[in-house]
């Protein structure tokens, strides 16, 4: 698994710039953060299941776990990887997404309004992170 990740994480890294859109899936017409990085594992080559009708608030987390885990995903807690999925919380039940890298997230930033490159240590929120380890 470890090399459709790291090349899940450089597919990402040039989705850099691509513009934020709510549900967004397509590159060439935007992503938000789940979209982010279920294009980038297509683009590593390979296509998963993708939640649909996620709101940007709301779900409980054992929901957006519940995803992840459909899609194939695992959490784990040895060494970070380039390509495991950072799933941080935020106050009001708010959960985001992106890949990780040695020092970096790449995520869909709503507020910035674009897939944006940032250090991972500028988080400051709980993150925790999971694996794609599923043959799906």
């Amino acid at each position: 698994m470890d090399d459709i990740a790291a090349r899940a994480f450089a597919a990402a890294r040039g989705m850099v710039g691509v513009r934020f859109l709510p549900q967004g899936c397509d590159p060439r017409t935007g992503l938000d953060c789940v979209g982010l990085v279920w294009a980038a594992y297509a683009a590593a080559g390979r296509v998963l299941e993708r939640p649909g009708g996620y709101p940007l608030r709301g779900w409980a987390r054992a929901r957006v776990e519940a995803g992840l885990a459909a899609a194939g995903f695992e959490r784990v807690a040895d060494a970070a990887r380039a390509g495991d999925v950072a799933l941080i919380a935020f106050d009001a039940g708010q959960f985001h997404l992106g890949l990780i890298g040695a020092d970096r997230l790449l995520h869909a930033h709503a507020g910035l309004r674009r897939v944006v490159e940032t250090p991972i240590n500028g988080i400051g929120q709980e993150m925790g992170r999971w694996r794609l380890v599923s043959s799906c």
